[in-house]
């Protein structure tokens, strides 16, 4: 089966897509085309994610990244020419439009493209197609969604609407350096993960770790710091979450005190990095560790970053030392209530696996934390490659495709972006 993933949930537009394959019964994926592009540039003078230029840059993009990806696929090929159809083109997929309820007035760079060059390309051998209806900004993923309904609509495909968080749970399951198609007689320990390059090329294949239940997922970006309870394939519960800012949104709010340029989390790694390194005493500055003794699984991490703006305040101005000394204790912090309340988790649900996914799972503090919390506990640990921890559609197409093997499908009845969807509503 060949699924195509669509994601535009924030400033990451992303089109993937895979074929899929089961290997003596380990279900795994083969990525014909991977493509992202990141805004990230764009909205660095906005200190963050400023949500109509993101809808604008995923309007603006999401076609010509399609025809790229179909492309790198060998899935390309021009319809043949027809000087009568393309004369009424725009007024029948203009009307298709209206029929599935979208107006095409709102994104007018994305219909422009759709248009122009959509009716130019024959009918790829795509069977089904898969889009993240949330959680995320809502005009970003509205641009995804109704690139993906027109596409469904115009070449009767299947669409299925994928959650953002189900997404990094199977990021994180994705075993690679695999030959799916070469090696028939290839298995899987369901123990121990291999370790995981951190590359993601064409032609290149995965199969997908079966962990062993129950499994505590930590899913952390700069959107969302949750705790969700796995006892089998697709039975989520939502044990714990921040009940203000999220650890990602945290760490680029304290690298704007700092004065460090966004996207702050990797700058604050940075230094946090060359702080450890140095050798150096310090001053011994110590930020509070908020809610990690608390009775619930919950997180907060607003009052580790005001306790950072009170001090850069009370120490007036920052030398370089200083800001390395406060970025490594501040991602200390952070890391210490993350596998503290992790730990808290596991030991409760007398959970066997760790899964790790999102933005923030790239810190590479943070997953070393994690794998020796995991070796002591005795715990299986399924975390994310590094290429695969920000925003991609491989995550989105592979989610699909599981739920597809699994015969597990979302039913709606009108799909919609919902900026607040949970994992509790998959």
């Amino acid at each position: 089966m060949i699924i195509l993933g669509i994601e535009t949930s924030c400033d990451e537009t992303a089109i993937s897509i895979v074929d899929t394959a089961e290997i003596n019964g380990v279900f795994g994926v083969k990525i014909l085309a991977n493509e992202i592009l990141s805004q990230i540039d764009l909205h660095r003078q906005y200190g963050g994610v400023f949500p109509m230029l993101a809808k604008r840059e995923h309007a603006k993009n999401l076609v010509p990244l399609f025809l790229k990806a179909l492309s790198n696929a060998q899935m390309l090929k021009t319809a043949p020419l027809n000087t009568e159809k393309t004369e009424t083109e725009y007024s029948v997929y203009s009307n298709i439009l209206k029929n599935i309820g979208i107006d095409e007035r709102r994104e007018p760079l994305l219909w422009e493209n759709f248009f122009s060059e959509i009716p130019k390309i024959q009918k790829p051998k795509i069977d089904l197609i898969a889009v993240t209806e949330g959680p995320g900004l809502e005009p970003a993923l509205w641009t995804g969604i109704n690139f993906a309904k027109a596409l469904s609509e115009i070449w009767k495909i299947p669409l299925t609407p994928i959650n953002h968080m189900e997404g990094h749970i199977f990021a994180s399951l994705l075993n690679e350096n695999v030959q799916i198609a070469e090696s028939p007689n290839y298995t899987i320990s369901k123990q121990k993960p291999t370790p995981q390059p951190e590359t993601v090329i064409h032609n290149s294949s995965f199969l997908i770790h079966t962990p062993r239940f129950p499994a505590i997922a930590l899913l952390v970006s700069g959107g969302h710091t949750e705790l969700i309870k796995m006892d089998n394939w697709f039975k989520y519960e939502l044990i714990g979450s921040t009940r203000d800012d999220a650890v990602g949104e945290a760490f680029d709010k304290v690298a704007r005190i700092l004065g460090l340029p966004y996207p702050g989390g990797p700058e604050i790694s940075r230094l946090a990095a060359n702080w450890r390194e140095s050798g150096k005493k310090g001053t011994g500055i110590t930020l509070p560790r908020p809610m990690i003794n608390s009775d619930d699984f919950d997180f907060s991490f607003s009052g580790i970053k005001t306790a950072v703006l009170y001090l850069t305040k009370k120490l007036g101005n920052l030398t370089s030392d200083l800001k390395e000394e406060i970025a490594a204790e501040f991602e200390t912090a952070a890391v210490e209530t993350l596998v503290a309340k992790t730990k808290k988790a596991l030991t409760e649900s007398d959970a066997k696996s760790l899964i790790v996914g999102g933005g923030v799972a790239a810190n590479k503090f943070l997953r070393s934390s994690l794998k020796l919390m995991c070796e002591n506990q005795n715990v299986d640990l399924f975390i994310s490659q590094i290429a695969h921890s920000t925003d991609n559609a491989l995550m989105i197409a592979t989610a699909a495709a599981f739920r597809e093997q699994k015969q597990v499908k979302t039913e709606k009845k009108e799909m919609k972006a919902i900026g607040n969807l949970t994992i509790s509503n998959v």
